[in-house]
């Protein structure tokens, strides 16, 4: 092992043959400029967000908290993020105004998931004249994703038609898509991790990657070499770094390949693809580890998740809920209907607690991962029977590069527009824009 660890490029990529892979942030390649928030001269880590999205609202009076600041305890719902609270946000009183009506009738869902990063309303149409507005994820795009392989990343877990009329006269590409790269361009979610994986890591033309495929090798076999010769010029540290890294990535193809021959589980009416996870959660946590990986190598630091879509009559019955969860959406006040809304929505936060955990886990810097990440999570509808998109359920964890204190429920004034959450978000990517969607000016209160 190298006594003086030579100094590395922020892009150096490991190679072998038709592929190639990123690295991790190391010591070794110190405190330059281009690992700033957004741009040079920054912080020694890049600011990263994402936007977690769960459809159909939630039980809320499990959801959030009595106390205001940094007393405030979990509830029910929040409790799997226990590990995480000081590095969390409950932010209350937050509106996706564009989500309601004005005028336009029935349409809700389509509309929550629309206008969540946009701040835009939607046009009511089922036919091919969509139109929304630029998502704060693809404007951060514009502005940042130049510094990354791939600008951003859109995941989901939930398949979702691009056109067809999905909710009372709506697109179902409004009900199935979160990002938007323009008024008129929605971006698709990729839903099989295999493929996912494969886009954030693997350059091979199409012919090579079947050659890989048919020989059952993996990606870190192709890069071995090159590895093996980085490691002899590394200090202990980034030696130790490098080899986490790369087990990582083993242990996520070894997954997917595991997952690719398991039986797809029986569900009424629906056809579990090949070559996704038959198990949801097995599902959702791979789209985390990949996040993670995405964020890790800086391979992208922009992503958007939907766990599912909005509208979605997905049943739980592996948490003993075998109702659809859209139907029991609409509950009536009926207390055992609301019972099983709230075990859906424990399920979910769950999840982000795996992502969040996980990020946590990831040494960086000056920090960790979740310390250098901006990770908000919520639905564009807050009570699924009525359908409102007030006092909507949002969380924001980790630190934004410092930029944010966390450990907190913060409630804010009625009708407050979510958009100006995401326009403080852009803000810490060192990206000042006047306006995005309804926003009427930054978010108060996140820095303390």
């Amino acid at each position: 092992m190298s006594t003086n660890p030579r100094k590395l490029s922020r892009r150096t990529l490991l190679r072998g043959v038709g592929v190639s892979l990123s690295l991790p942030w190391l010591e070794a390649m110190g405190p330059s400029g281009a690992w700033g928030n957004a741009r040079e001269g920054a912080a020694s880590a890049p600011n990263r967000m994402a936007f977690l999205y769960v459809p159909n609202g939630k039980n809320m009076t499990q959801w959030t908290p009595s106390k205001e600041g940094v007393d405030y305890e979990l509830p029910a719902t929040l409790q799997p993020l226990a590990s995480v609270k000081d590095k969390l946000l409950v932010l209350s009183g937050l509106t996706a105004d564009k989500a309601r009506p004005h005028g336009d009738g029935g349409g809700d869902h389509a509309r929550a998931l629309s206008a969540f990063l946009t701040g835009t309303q939607a046009r009511k149409t089922d036919g091919t004249d969509i139109r929304a507005g630029v998502s704060v994820d693809q404007l951060a795009a514009a502005r940042v994703g130049d510094l990354t392989r791939l600008q951003s990343l859109e995941v989901g877990c939930e398949q979702g038609a691009m056109a067809g009329n999905c909710d009372s006269g709506y697109s179902c590409v409004y009900s199935s898509t979160m990002s938007w790269r323009s008024a008129t361009q929605p971006l698709p979610k990729e839903v099989n991790p295999k493929l996912v994986f494969e886009r954030l890591f693997g350059s091979t033309p199409d012919a090579q990657r079947a050659e890989r495929d048919a020989r059952r090798k993996s990606i870190l076999d192709f890069v071995r070499e090159d590895s093996q010769d980085l490691s002899g010029k590394l200090g202990k540290s980034d030696v130790r770094k490098l080899d986490e890294y790369l087990s990582s990535i083993r242990d996520i193809e070894a997954r997917i390949n595991s997952a690719e021959k398991m039986p797809p589980i029986v569900v009424p009416t629906i056809a579990a693809p090949t070559s996704i996870p038959a198990a949801y959660d097995e599902h959702i946590r791979l789209m985390c580890d990949l996040i993670v990986l995405g964020f890790q190598a800086d391979v992208t630091r922009i992503a958007t998740f939907v766990l599912a879509n909005e509208g979605s009559n997905k049943p739980y019955p592996f948490i003993d809920v075998p109702e659809g969860h859209h139907d029991l959406s609409h509950h009536g006040n009926d207390q055992a209907k609301l019972s099983k809304i709230a075990q859906i929505n424990t399920f979910h936060t769950k999840q982000l607690a795996y992502l969040l955990e996980k990020l946590d886990s990831v040494s960086e810097g000056d920090g960790t991962l979740l310390d250098h990440s901006m990770i908000a999570y919520g639905s564009g509808n807050s009570d699924g029977n009525a359908h409102n998109h007030d006092d909507l359920p949002i969380l924001l964890a980790g630190g934004g590069c410092g930029t944010i204190k966390t450990g907190r429920h913060i409630r804010y004034n009625k009708d407050t527009p979510l958009n100006n959450l995401w326009l403080s978000m852009l803000n810490r990517m060192q990206i000042d824009i006047a306006q995005l969607g309804d926003s009427t000016g930054s978010l108060t209160k996140l820095d303390g």
